[in-house]
């Protein structure tokens, strides 16, 4: 009879075995599955691409005039919300709210019946006083009196004059008038309503022209210069870009966002700008310049460079007889400048070129493509929103 340990190495066999079994099986598998992976591949490598459907142009060379892009707020050439300088019951309204008005015209009246009175009063008093003084010069004339007397006469002539200039400087001052030509805004005011000292109670604007206020870096300052135009566009009239030309450069720079205060003025003869609108402003800076230039969709931006897929021309006809589609070729592109929904494009192609504008995920190196330009992606330099 064997013992324990004469059957232990009997054991340790049959497990050597059965994981030799194992092994084979295991690598029998993974055999198969490469094998069929690498059929595969040869598979899809005879199979043929199918042809994908994209849009396409032609690359045109445009004169681009190099921009500055802001946004900028407009006020009045001339504007200010007019106030009286002392409190009162309004007595008459003598402008209309939106109407035009020339510099002087009185717009609002306060009662001043009491100032009135003591200013006649007055002017009586001065015009005793210039009698007077016409009596002194005739008696001096043949020594009836002093000169003494003359001086006294005449100071007190001018003294009441004063007075009546006094009185009627607090007359106008219940006068509201107009200190510049201009349009004023709404009038609330009716004769009967009390206003009080300091309270603004209309508007006055200068409207043509108007300034615009934007802000510019401090890195691309030096571009600017007064004198250069502006276009200024408005979402409230779309399709009317606003002309006018930079006026002035602020001498300092805001030191919490080293900023610079430009001002543009803009004719606006129809009054259609007003104080308080916002505008996109661009600045016109340097020469115009030409260049090759694409939809922004047409660039797909890697991390290893941009690039583009040019439609190469059918080779001629395969073997079924019918012509071969154009296809795909990748190229790689350097960018440039961006206006709108358009990019610049420096080198890489040439003009004449035909591009993919949309439909580049689906496509790689050699795929057939069906040019269906029915459906264009974008291109415009000037794009505004569009309401649906």
């Amino acid at each position: 009879m064997k013992t324990r340990n004469e059957r232990k190495p009997s054991t340790t066999k049959r497990m050597i075995i059965m994981v030799g079994i194992v092994g084979l099986l295991l690598a029998a598998l993974i055999g198969w599955n490469i094998l069929g992976k690498i059929m595969g591949q040869k598979a899809a490598a005879n199979m043929p691409v199918p042809p994908q459907t994209v849009t396409s142009m032609k690359v045109t060379t445009q004169s681009w005039q190099p921009e500055q892009s802001s946004v900028g707020s407009l006020r009045a050439v001339q504007g200010a919300d007019l106030a009286f300088d002392v409190g009162g019951v309004v007595t008459a309204v003598k402008a209309r709210s939106g109407q035009q008005v020339e510099k002087g015209q009185t717009l609002i009246e306060l009662n001043a019946d009491d100032i009135v009175a003591e200013r006649r009063q007055l002017e009586a008093n001065a015009a005793l006083l210039k009698l007077n003084l016409d009596r002194a010069r005739k008696q001096l004339s043949y020594k009836g009196i002093s000169q003494a007397e003359v001086d006294t006469a005449e100071a007190n002539y001018k003294a009441a004059v004063a007075g009546v200039s006094q009185q009627q400087a607090l007359i106008d001052k219940r006068q509201l008038r107009a200190p510049f030509s201009g349009r004023i805004g709404i009038i609330s005011l009716t004769p009967g309503s009390y206003v009080r000292a300091g309270d603004p109670v209309v508007t006055l604007q200068r409207l043509d022209p108007v300034l615009v206020d934007l802000n510019v870096p401090q890195d691309k300052l030096g571009e600017i210069k007064t004198g250069q135009a502006v276009v200024l566009s408005l979402d409230s009239f779309p399709d009317h870009p606003f002309l006018g030309e930079v006026t002035a450069i602020s001498p300092k720079l805001d030191p919490a966002t080293r900023n610079a205060q430009v001002e543009a003025s803009v004719p606006n003869p129809e009054e259609l700008l007003k104080p308080g609108m916002f505008a996109r402003v661009a600045v016109q800076v340097g020469e115009q310049k030409s260049y090759l230039t694409l939809p922004q969709s047409a660039i797909t931006f890697n991390p290893y460079g941009e690039t583009v897929f040019l439609v190469k021309p059918s080779t001629g006809k395969g073997a079924d007889g019918k012509s071969n589609l154009p296809s795909a070729q990748s190229v790689f592109v350097t960018t440039g400048a961006k206006r709108g929904d358009q990019i610049s494009v420096l080198s890489g192609i040439k003009e004449g070129d035909e591009v993919v504008t949309s439909g580049q995920l689906k496509i790689k190196n050699g795929t057939p493509l069906i040019i269906d330009n029915s459906s264009m992606p974008p291109d415009d330099a000037d794009p505004t929103p569009q309401e649906k």
